[in-house]
């Protein structure tokens, strides 16, 4: 009686149907493969950002190539720095394989290029300090009384349309993950 007691009492109560943490579970999973599959298939949001250098970039000016764009919560924080520097070593690949990567945080212009010197990037990483494009993703995260953006990526083909959208990202393996998933479309 003890353990119907407490496995009732962990359960959730929506409306006359009772629901245990286990099927939450699952549902929160459903709903984050429907959240990732959302974008695949889909144009990509246009956008006009500045990189850590305040030279513009638009999506359309990269029609043709593939575009990494990896947003990262902030500059100089261990995760993001660490990823930065996953996509550099492999930044060679990326070219070699017709795509550009572009970083994007809500970070402003002189945090990226302070960021951007003292890891050497070759890249752009792009300043979306009014939220404008990850707020077009719905990738913003409250974090206390900040907000950042969340670890995700977007992998758009040469002719503009989401193929892949990573939302579970481990740091160190990102970046080759995202070069093989780009080798795959390019034999």
């Amino acid at each position: 009686m003890t353990v119907l007691r407490t496995l009732f009492a962990s359960c959730t109560v929506v409306g006359l149907i009772t629901l245990s943490p286990f099927v939450l579970a699952k549902e929160s999973d459903n709903l984050l493969t429907a959240i990732q599959k959302q974008w695949v298939g889909q144009k990509a949001p246009a956008f006009k950002l500045q990189d850590q250098q305040g030279q513009w970039h638009q999506l359309s000016q990269y029609k043709g190539q593939w575009v990494v764009l990896y947003f990262y919560p902030k500059d100089n924080s261990p995760g993001c720095t660490q990823e930065a520097n996953q996509f550099k070593a492999l930044y060679p690949q990326f070219i070699k394989n017709n795509a550009v990567v572009l970083g994007v945080s809500l970070d402003d212009v002189k945090s990226h290029q302070k960021f951007s010197e003292k890891l050497n990037l070759p890249f752009p990483i792009l300043a979306d300090h009014q939220q404008t494009l990850a707020k077009q993703f719905g990738i913003i995260r409250n974090l206390g009384f900040m907000q950042i953006a969340k670890r995700e990526s977007f992998l758009i083909d040469p002719k503009g349309t989401i193929v892949y959208h990573y939302t579970s990202i481990d740091t160190q393996t990102h970046a080759a993950q995202v070069l093989q998933d780009i080798q795959k479309f390019n034999p």
